[in-house]
């Protein structure tokens, strides 16, 4: 009942991108129907029909894509503070979010069967309509309900699912790894890590003075005061060192000052350890992996694309060329948020001005937002030119299922990439407003949005043409 309420309750622009999500897995559940109703028209071929229902995948990945990043923007759904207190945690809050993206999906399956229902004529009795009719309605034959309803489910449950995995809580402690414990300084248990050297000493009666005088009024008195702490320093039980610095002191008449209590402390004997050096940036790690799945890939389409003939008119590509866009696909989308990363860098390469050091940072902090998105779209607009390149001419014929598949993925792709823009925009709305404070005018931050545009279309147009110029040599034959 609460998603119920959150869903009535939302602004149109959130409506408007559940609806999206509802397009998205009516699309998905028809073209599942269809590869359904081919199968049953044709059982003499398990292996097309098997490859039909395997290029569903495609569409498949991109609807879950686009729910879960619908799901991430969805203002009902974000946690804020006080709502643990009336029962709604980070883990109920994912748990309404998953179930709204699981009502939007329904809705569109129920969609698809329906429509599924009405060309193959079964809700009007009458003649079934459309050019689909003849291999993928299965015209005549009954449906199995239960290979029907495991088809329509598919969409729901992946993008709840995937909702619930991305949404989850999780611990805001840093996990840090635990050093081990030894005997430290006159057998003193659990300071083991760090050994003591020549004249450290010297160095506490230094620091404890240093204490004193932070603690005092600057006085001689307080100097004075520290160089009897140093004395009096004693080691405690646990290996610390303590002192009686800033214990309180009566005031003296005679030199007019009058020390406050203040609170104890606490001094470690240890030299002060020296910084660990800062690790890479989780959107630059997967760079590697990236790249190495994105050879994989082109890899096993070469080799598939070589050792196979050309499709032939009304048949799709081997289940190896599938296999190797799908991983060319996957390296794409690991390989963008350090793709991204290294955009931000370049542009602040070379003494860079207000405009380029504002781009860039903009663009390595948006990096894990727009990232995989990007890598997505590139991997797609790749798929297009192979598309392009080799459904043309004599090639194979383009059909209305494979044109529906292919509009559902563009579109799906398009829609998560612009609606991880938007999220990455309200993330960063305080820093502009404190800009536009501080004077900067809109029109630096217009051109900043320019620069950042430009420079990715610069880095990932060329790397999607070679990409797709690769994928397409193997099928051009």
């Amino acid at each position: 009942m609460l998603a119920l309420r959150l869903t009535r309750t939302a602004h149109l622009a959130v409506h408007l991108r559940r609806l999206l999500v509802a397009v998205a897995s009516a699309g998905t559940g028809f073209l599942l129907l269809c590869a359904l109703g081919y199968a049953l028209s044709h059982p003499d071929t398990p292996g097309a029909a098997a490859l039909r229902l395997a290029w569903c995948a495609a569409p498949l990945a991109a609807a879950v894509q686009l729910a879960v990043a619908v799901a991430r923007t969805d203002p009902g759904t974000r946690p804020r503070s006080g709502l643990s207190a009336i029962g709604l945690g980070p883990g109920r809050l994912m748990a309404v979010s998953a179930t709204t993206t699981a009502l939007s999906a329904v809705l569109g399956s129920v969609a698809a069967l329906f429509l599924f229902l009405h060309l193959r004529g079964d809700l009007t009795g009458g003649p079934p309509s459309g050019r689909v009719a003849a291999d993928a309605l299965a015209v005549g034959q009954s449906l199995p309900a239960p290979a029907v309803l495991t088809l329509l489910v598919l969409v729901p449950v992946l993008a709840s699912a995937a909702v619930a995995h991305t949404l989850r809580p999780r611990d805001p402690r840093p996990a840090t790894a635990t050093a081990p414990r030894g005997y430290g300084r006159f057998g003193a248990y659990g300071w083991g890590k760090a050994r003591e050297t020549f004249g450290a000493y010297g160095r506490f009666g230094s620091r404890t003075a240093t204490v004193a005088i932070a603690a005092g009024s600057g006085t001689t008195g307080a100097i004075a005061a520290g160089s009897r702490a140093a004395g009096a320093a004693r080691v405690g039980a646990g290996g610390t060192l303590q002192t009686q610095a800033s214990a309180p002191r009566p005031s003296d008449p005679t030199d007019g000052t009058a020390e406050a209590p203040a609170t104890p402390q606490t001094l470690d004997p240890q030299p002060e350890p020296t910084p660990a050096p800062t690790p890479h940036s989780p959107n630059t790690t997967a760079l590697p992996w990236g790249i190495a799945v994105l050879a994989a890939g082109l890899t096993v389409e070469t080799y598939t694309g070589n050792a196979s003939a050309a499709p032939t008119p009304g048949t799709a590509p081997s289940a190896g060329v599938l296999v190797g866009w799908a991983l060319t696909a996957l390296g794409l989308a690991l390989a963008g948020p350090g793709l991204t990363h290294l955009c931000g860098r370049l542009l602040q390469a070379a003494r860079p001005g207000a405009l380029r050091l504002l781009a860039g940072r903009v663009l390595m902090e948006e990096s894990h937002r727009i990232g995989r998105p990007l890598g997505v779209v590139a991997a797609v607009a790749a798929a297009a030119y192979v598309a392009a390149t080799v459904y043309d001419g004599d090639g194979p014929a383009f059909g209305p299922l494979a044109t529906l598949g292919a509009l559902l993925v563009a579109g799906c792709t398009v829609a998560t990439l612009l609606t991880a823009a938007v999220a990455a925009k309200h993330a960063r709305a305080d820093t502009t407003d404190a800009l536009l404070r501080l004077g900067a005018p809109p029109s630096t931050l217009r051109g900043a949005a320019a620069v950042r545009a430009a420079a990715l279309l610069a880095l990932f147009g060329p790397l999607t043409l070679i990409v797709a110029v690769l994928a397409a040599l193997p099928l051009d034959h």
